[in-house]
C-alpha cells in the first residue's frame, strides 16, 4: 500500500497554478502536469534546513548534486557522463527554446512530433523559426512517430529534430528499434537532436525501460542535447531545475552562449531539492509509481467504458491522452469543463478532438472526476 499518497493534500489557496485556474468554481483541476502529492520527506527536510540557514544568495550546482546525478544515470542507463557535459537550467521549457535558438539559424527549420507538448511548437514560433510537424500515428495500441510522413515534408532546410520520450501526450516509451530509426533519420538528414526526457522516471508499464537517445551510439551522443529533470518525478516543478546533457563541446558552447543574459541561474533552493530528491527519493518514487499505476488502471477502465471515449494504454507519465472524436460535441474540453472536470484541451497539443487528463491526484478525486465525465456523456441527447 502506497501510504505516503493516501492523505489528501489541500492545494486550494496555496498559489497553485493548477488549482487557482478554477478557484471559486466547482471544477476538478486535472490539467497541467504537476501532481497533488507531497514531495519526498527528504526533499522537504532538506529545504527546511536550508531555509533555516536564512541566507539565499546566488547558488551553484554542488559537487554532491553532480555526483549523485552522474551515478544515477550510470546505474539506470549504464551511461557514463562527465561533469563538464552538464548544463543546469531553471526549467525544461527554456531548454527547448535554447535548443531552437542556439542550434538553428533563422533560415533553418526544426522538426517536432505532432501532437506534442505545447512548448515544442511555441519555442519555434517565439524564435521565428519554421517547424515541420511529424505526425504521431496509432500503431496497434501505441502512439508512435511517423518518420515516413515527416520525410515527405522535408525541404533540406531542416537542422534540428525535437523528440519527446516518454512521449507527452500519449505516454509512449520508445523501444530501441524505434529510437534507432529516429537516429537513422537524423543521420541521413544531418540533424541535431534535442530529446526531452523529463518523464523518464515515470515508467508505469512493468517490463519496459527508458533508453536515453544519446546512449544509442557515440554518434547519437555527439549530435544530441538530452533534457532531464527531477521536477515531474518528485513533484518539484515549481522550484525549477533541469539538466541538459550535451557531450559535444561545440553544441554545448553554442547552447551556453545563447543563454547568456537571458536565462537566469537555477534557484538555490532548487539545487537543494534536486540533490535531496536524487539522493534519498528512490523509495518514495517506487511508492508513487505503485499509486500511479493503480490510478492509470482505474482511468483506463473507466474512460474506455464511456461511449464515445477511447484511451490507449499509458506506458509512462501520469497523463492520459483521451480520444473524444466520437463524442457528438464540438469542443470536448469545454464540454467536460462545463461538467465539472478541468482537462487540458487537445487543441493546445495539436488535436482539438482529444483531451489530456492528469491522474496524479488522490484516488477519491480521480473517481469523482471520472464519475462526472461518465454522467456528462450519459446525459447527452441520443441522436435520431
Amino acid at each position: 500500500m502506497a501510504l505516503n499518497f493516501e492523505p489528501y493534500v489541500e492545494r486550494r489557496h496555496t498559489d497553485s497554478d493548477k488549482w487557482h485556474k478554477y478557484e471559486g468554481k466547482e471544477i476538478i483541476p486535472l490539467w497541467v502536469a504537476d501532481s497533488d502529492f507531497k514531495s519526498p520527506p527528504a526533499v522537504i527536510d532538506a529545504l527546511q534546513k536550508r531555509v533555516a540557514h536564512g541566507v539565499f544568495g546566488y547558488g551553484f550546482p554542488s559537487p554532491e548534486l553532480i555526483d549523485v546525478f552522474i551515478q544515477r544515470i550510470k546505474q539506470r542507463y549504464q551511461w557514463e557522463i562527465k561533469p563538464e557535459w552538464l548544463v543546469f537550467l531553471p526549467g525544461m521549457v527554456c531548454g527547448l527554446n535554447l535548443s531552437i535558438r542556439a542550434l538553428t539559424t533563422p533560415e533553418q527549420s526544426s522538426i517536432a512530433p505532432h501532437p506534442i507538448y505545447p512548448p515544442f511548437m511555441k519555442a519555434a514560433r517565439a524564435a521565428d523559426r519554421h517547424q515541420i510537424s511529424a505526425p504521431i500515428k496509432l500503431q496497434g495500441k501505441r502512439w508512435v512517430l511517423d518518420l515516413d510522413a515527416a520525410e515527405q515534408q522535408l525541404t533540406g532546410a531542416e537542422r534540428l529534430l525535437l523528440l519527446c520520450n516518454p512521449h507527452n501526450p500519449g505516454g509512449t516509451i520508445y523501444r530501441r528499434n524505434e529510437l534507432l530509426a529516429q537516429l537513422d533519420f537524423a543521420q541521413r538528414h544531418n540533424l541535431i537532436v534535442c530529446s526531452d526526457e523529463i518523464h523518464c522516471d515515470l515508467i508505469l508499464e512493468p517490463g519496459l525501460e527508458h533508453i536515453p537517445f544519446a546512449t544509442l551510439s557515440e554518434d547519437a551522443a555527439q549530435r544530441s542535447v538530452t533534457l532531464m529533470a527531477p521536477s515531474k518525478t518528485f513533484n518539484i516543478a515549481g522550484l525549477g531545475a533541469t539538466i541538459a546533457i550535451i557531450p559535444n563541446v561545440s553544441l554545448r558552447n553554442r547552447f551556453t552562449d545563447a543563454r547568456a543574459g537571458i536565462i537566469p541561474s537555477v534557484d538555490i533552493l532548487a539545487y537543494v531539492a534536486a540533490t535531496a530528491a536524487y539522493k534519498d527519493g528512490e523509495q518514495w518514487l517506487k511508492e508513487q509509481l505503485d499509486y500511479l499505476r493503480a490510478n492509470r488502471d482505474l482511468t483506463m477502465e473507466r474512460i474506455n467504458a464511456i461511449p464515445g471515449l477511447k484511451l490507449m494504454p499509458v506506458e509512462a507519465t501520469y497523463l492520459a491522452w483521451i480520444d473524444a472524436s466520437a463524442l457528438p460535441v464540438a469542443n470536448p474540453h469545454a464540454f467536460f469543463e462545463q461538467a465539472g472536470v478541468g482537462l487540458s484541451p487537445g487543441s493546445d497539443f495539436g488535436n482539438p478532438h482529444f483531451v489530456r487528463l492528469n491522474f496524479a491526484c488522490h484516488r477519491d478525486l480521480l473517481e469523482r472526476a471520472l464519475d462526472l465525465m461518465a454522467k456528462a456523456v450519459a446525459n447527452l441527447p441520443v441522436s435520431a
